[in-house]
Parts: structure tokens; sequence; C-alpha cells
């Protein structure tokens, strides 16, 4: 490694890195997915999102998923047009087949072990409707302190909404200046409202498609839809 690049890689370590961490079933990724990774990395200027495609959900039976290799492969191909965007194994399991059931708290756990230099810094990535079911997530308010999170709606979504599933121990005091406007201060963390994406594809409308056997061009990336198409996913 040349002097100029280690003298970056000092330099860049001396100011923490700044990094999303976008977890979901990406069944399959598409472009609002990369809309919202766009806008927080953006707005937080972040160095790096991680897409974490998850290997068994808690939520959903593993038969109604494809498997995990074909998930992550789209996720692989939609962030290759992306520098600072990497489809990560951090939920993948033994064999990359996602043996056990996979939780938040632990793959952000794994991601602080990771990136715990001074200044490093952890943002979870996730839609206004998984934030509001927050309740039901393994550890919620463990999950609440161990980074901020980044809860991407459309225009006109309320931080109010929000605040109603956010225990009330966890809040801030009243008189806390807040970070940024559309926010929530926590005692340990923030969550930020990020209500500037317009896309409103969604994956469920992208299975729709396949199924009926209609194109998804303009709803997934062109290589996302060419390995759909090659390996007859959705059909």
């Amino acid at each position: 490694m040349s002097a100029k690049r280690v003298e970056r890689k000092q330099r860049g370590a001396a100011k923490g890195r700044r990094i999303g961490l976008f977890g979901g079933t990406f069944d399959p990724i598409h472009l609002g997915h990369l809309a919202v990774a766009r806008a927080a990395k953006r707005r937080f200027q972040l160095d790096r999102v991680c897409f974490i495609p998850v290997g068994h959900a808690p939520h959903k039976p593993a038969s109604d998923l494809p498997p995990f290799e074909h998930r992550f492969a789209m996720v692989a191909l939609a962030c290759a047009g992306y520098r600072d965007f990497e489809a990560s194994l951090a939920e993948s399991g033994r064999n990359g087949d996602g043996p056990r059931v996979c939780y938040s708290v632990d793959t952000v756990r794994l991601f602080r072990e990771e990136f715990n230099q001074p200044g490093d810094h952890l943002y979870f990535i996730l839609g206004a409707d998984s934030f509001l079911d927050l309740r039901a997530w393994k550890d919620y308010d463990t999950l609440l302190d161990l980074c901020d999170f980044i809860v991407a709606s459309r225009p006109g979504f309320r931080t109010d909404a929000l605040r109603q599933v956010i225990p009330p121990q966890l809040l801030a005091s009243a008189s806390a200046a807040l970070p940024q406007p559309r926010s929530i201060a926590l005692l340990h963390s923030t969550v930020f409202l990020l209500d500037s994406v317009e896309s409103r594809v969604s994956a469920t409308e992208v299975r729709r498609r396949l199924e009926r056997g209609r194109s998804i061009r303009g709803l997934v990336p062109p290589r996302v839809e060419e390995y759909i198409i090659k390996q007859a996913l959705y059909r």
C-alpha cells in the first residue's frame, strides 16, 4: 500500500466511519430500496451502506422466501453500480443458508464489533411500516440503544407516529435539543425521519407482476431483472 493510501486510511479512521445498515428480506431488491439508500447516504453523509439480506426472517416462514443465495445475488448485482453500497453476508448463517432466525439486535451488535473505533457511527435504515411494528422485535428497547435509526417514509408522514411506539423511559427529556428537524432524541440514540423518498415501488408489486408474466422493467435494476428472468424466480 502506498504512503498516500495509508495516510488517507489513517485520516478516515481518525474521523470515524458513518455506516448505514439496511436490512430486509429483499424479495426482491428494487429501485425503491436504492432510492432510500441514496437519500440516506446523501442526508447523513454515510461512508458506506451495507445491504443485509436476512437468512431466515423471524416474521416469515423460510419456505415463503427464495433461497438466500438468490436474494443475496440480486442485492450484490444491485449494489454493483454504486461505489459505497455493498451486499453483506452478516445474516447468511452457515453455508450461506441462514439456518437460524436472525434478529436485528444481534446483527447490530455484530457490526458494532467491527466498527468500534473512536468516531464510528452506525445508522439502522428501515421503512416506517417496519418501525411502527418495532415492539414485536426481539429486545427492541436494547436495539434502540445500540445505534441511530433512519426511518424512510413518503412526504407527509409525522414523527409523532414514530414516537408512540418508543417506550417513554427511552426518550430524552423534553428540554433536550434535537440533532435535526424531524427527529426524536432518545437517551442514547436518535430516530431520524427521512421523508424525502418519493418512490412507490414495492416488492409485492414486483412479485405480482412476475407471477402474471408482466414486465418489471423500471421497477428493479436491469441486472436484477436479468437475473430474475434467467433463474425463473417468482414464476
